[in-house]
This record gives C-alpha cells, structure tokens and sequence, in this order.
C-alpha cells in the first residue's frame, strides 16, 4: 500500500485516487529567463521519480508542468540581452528541454505556457471579483486572503505570523493599494507602453505569478487533483495563494496530496542553491562536464523531501554505483550465449518476486529511494554471483532478472540497458585484436596484451576478463 507524506496535514497517508487507476498531478515548472540550475533539476527528477513510480505500479499519469513565461524577472532579463520576451523565454524553454532530455526526464504530458492562458486567467479574476474575493485597486487586483478561512494552513503558519512577513516584503507604494498587508496580486496593472501587457476590464497589465497556476492544473486536470507538487520554498505564498484562489474559484478541495521536495545546498554554510544568491551551477554547463546518468543518480537516490548536498565526494560516489550497477548488468547479460532453454529455475524466480517485494515495499514508504537502492544493490551483487557461476545458467531465469533489474533501476530514471552500452555480437577486428591478446597471454608476452588492450581502449573499447573469458563493450 502506497503512502505519502501530505505537507497539508503534516503526515503520511494511503494514497487513493479520485479515479481509479489514473493520477492527475501537476508540478510548478521554471521561470524561464536562465538555464536551469541544480535546484531546479532536483524538483523536476524528484517528481520525475514519483511520476515514474506511479507508472511502474501500474497508474496511468496525467503530469502536468508549465513554464512561467511572463514575471518581473523575465522582463529584467530580456532587457539587459536587448531582446523581447518571447525570444528570451522561447530560447530557455528549449534549453530546458535539451538539458532535462539527457537526465532521463519525461516530458510533461502537457507543458502550458502563462502567456497562453491570459484569457482564462481574466475570466477567473473576474469571478474572483463577483465573489467578493478580490478587489481593484490602481489598476492592480489583489486576492482577499484574510477571508479564506484556511489561509496559511499549508505553510503551517498564523495569519497574524503572515501579515507581519508580508509588512517587511512590501514597500509603501505596495502597501498603499492593499486593504490588508497580507493580500496578494492576482492581476498587475503596467503602464500602457509597457514592452509586454494584455488589455482587461483593469487597464493595461498582466497576471500575478500564483494565478496561472491555478488557471492551468483546473483545465488540463480539474478542479480538484490528486497530487500537486514543487519545492518546500514555494508552500509559501505560492502553493498558499493557490489554494486559497482556486478553492473560492470551485468551491472544492484543490488538491488531495501536496508533496514538496528538499533543496540543493552548496558549500560549507550548506547554503539553498539559487539564482538569487548567485551560488547556482547549471545543468547546461554541468552536462559538458560528467555523465548525465551519474548526475540522475546522485539526486534521484535521495529521498524527495531530504536535501541534496552537491559536492564532489557524492558526484564521485554516484559514479563509483553506476560503473557497480552497469558491471552487473554486463556480466549477467554476457551468460545468454551461452545459456539454457529450458523451464526456470524455481529457485531464481523466486529470488525475483523477493526483490520485487521489498522494492516496492521501499517506494511505498512515500517513496523512499534510499532503501529501494538498497535492494537494487542487493540485486546487483547477486546478478554478479550468478554471473561467476561456472553452471550453465536458464535463459528464461537470466531475462527474468535482467528486465526486472532494468524497470527498477529505469524508476529512478537510469537506463542501465544504454549506459552498459555492448554488443552481445562480436566485431570481427576487435575479437582478432582480443585473439591476439589472448595469444600473447599464453606466451606471456604481457608488454603486447598490455599494449593491445591500450590500443582497444583509445578506441573506445573496454576488455573485461572473466572466468568465462574476455568480454568487450564500448564506453
């Protein structure tokens, strides 16, 4: 039985849906004026993660992630590189996905764009504003908060706690058009030749930044969901603003499961990594530099809630699993040549659905891939002493621990089967350069075998001896 830490009541609860077999989860996405840094590639393969899980149990998942493509910070942006916002978000759009693509990141079954949705987002404060939720003022219109009864109950904090946070956030100019400090802007008035604005029944302007949110997880899932998803950061105020417009919008529960992940820290104060400390890396930069693979595996093997400390030391470490993980691969799949078609070994198959067990048993502890890589380590030692057995082994039991060794390892987002990245058919040069080898073994002229396996590898590829013999691949 799958259960999950709810942030909204603080504890762990059976996860049921609203319609069986089917999850609709929606995940706040980036602000794109930048390439995204390690922070924000920790939200999306965290819930990239969960997502997969959910899928590797059987659920189908509607998986929802926008772009916030208008805010204050894009404005800045494509003023200082002198170019528009459409060109500025356009480009960042893309370089999320070319930079999530090699992290083994599912693309968003829909990925909505704020700009978008400016129709939608009008009509919706307008009903804000006919429910008396919400009110103009100099153009601008704000949310009435202190009415929402449970306001706040996300971030676990007093109205009184929020007001005064908001008194120090704002300026007099903000604070001059708000009944009540706390209130927050689901539409900004702009001056009329701003570079960017939407005409409304307000005047010129565009939507606040929790507004578009909302208007996109009701369309594309609901009014109510199952899962909504993002960093701890942004259970306040944007997660809070969210529920408090959408609950007076429906009427109804926003969503079931609010699920936050941990942040990325830095350096020796273990710092949250941001853009607005300065103390970010990027993903694009990072991905000139190591395996994409190595980097999914130091960030999805931390359970979601719990911060990722990025050193080198855990980069290093999760290069030394993924070579462990990928030589057991290898060394199991090389005993298909050679092995049995026959009935399975009763033994073995068993040995499976215990592996499968306590996998699930771990990811259904609100997905805790900590002890679940413990299990796929476990099952990694044993495909290596099945691999050393000197026994022909049953087809039928390799495949079996192979593919459920493979969908284990692909819940956490690493495809063991491309990293591993061999011919199971030989290449005629490099089995006479292997013969050779072989041959100057036996001589034991090992200066030439030396030499051979040099020359092999500069070639890109890599000679393993094993009590079966020498086995090839490409790194």
């Amino acid at each position: 039985m799958l259960r999950v830490f709810n942030a909204m009541t603080h504890q762990k609860e059976e996860f049921k849906t609203i319609k069986p077999g089917i999850v609709s989860m929606y995940v706040c996405g980036p602000t794109v004026y930048n390439y995204i840094h390690l922070g924000n590639a920790r939200s999306a393969i965290a819930f990239d993660t969960i997502r997969r899980y959910l899928e590797y149990i059987g659920y189908q998942v509607n998986y929802v992630s926008n772009f916030t493509d208008i805010d204050d910070k894009i404005i800045k942006a494509a003023k200082a590189a002198k170019v528009s916002e459409q060109v500025l978000t356009a480009k960042f759009e893309q370089a999320f996905d070319e930079d999530t693509a090699p992290l083994n990141i599912k693309k968003a079954t829909v990925r909505p764009l704020a700009t978008e949705h400016v129709t939608e987002i009008i009509d919706f404060v307008k009903t804000l504003i006919n429910k008396g939720y919400a009110y103009e003022s100099m153009g601008d219109v704000y949310f009435r908060a202190r009415k929402f009864p449970e306001y706040g109950h996300l971030a676990h904090q007093s109205v009184d706690d929020l007001e005064i946070g908001a008194s120090e956030r704002l300026d007099d100019g903000a604070l001059s058009k708000k009944e009540d400090p706390i209130d927050f802007a689901v539409w900004k008035g702009v001056a009329n030749d701003a570079s960017i604005s939407w005409q409304s029944p307000w005047g010129a302007g565009r939507p606040g930044w929790h507004i578009e949110c909302s208007v996109m997880a009701i369309k594309y899932l609901g009014d109510t969901i199952d899962i909504h998803g993002g960093g701890q950061d942004l259970a306040f105020p944007h997660h809070t603003n969210e529920i408090a417009q959408s609950e007076v919008y429906t009427g109804k529960t926003f969503a079931n499961y609010w699920l936050h992940n941990g942040f990325v820290t830095v350096g020796d104060q273990q710092e949250k990594m941001s853009k607005s400390l300065g103390n970010f890396v990027t993903v694009h930069d990072l991905l000139k530099d190591v395996n994409p693979q190595v980097l999914r595996l130091m960030m999805a093997t931390t359970q979601y809630r719990r911060p990722i400390s990025y050193t080198e030391t855990a980069m290093q470490d999760a290069e030394n699993t993924l070579k462990h993980l990928t030589t057991a691969y290898r060394n199991l799949y090389f005993r298909l040549i050679d092995a049995k078609t026959e009935s399975a070994n009763t033994v073995i198959v068993e040995k499976i659905a215990t592996f499968i067990k306590h996998f699930k048993i771990a990811m259904d502890d609100d997905f805790n891939v900590a002890n679940a890589m413990t299990v796929i380590a476990e099952m990694a030692t044993y495909l290596n002493v099945l691999a050393s057995q000197t026994d022909r082994l049953i087809k039928e039991n390799i495949e079996g621990l192979l593919s459920e060794y493979t969908k284990m390892l692909m819940v956490l987002g690493i495809d063991i089967e491309k990293e591993s990245n061999f011919k199971q058919t030989s290449d005629e040069q490099v089995e006479a350069k292997i013969n050779e080898r072989a041959s100057a073994k036996i001589s034991k002229d090992y200066q030439l075998a030396d030499k051979i396996r040099m020359e092999l590898q500069a070639q890109g590829i890599i000679l393993e001896d094993t009590p079966q013999g020498t086995r090839w691949h490409k790194e």
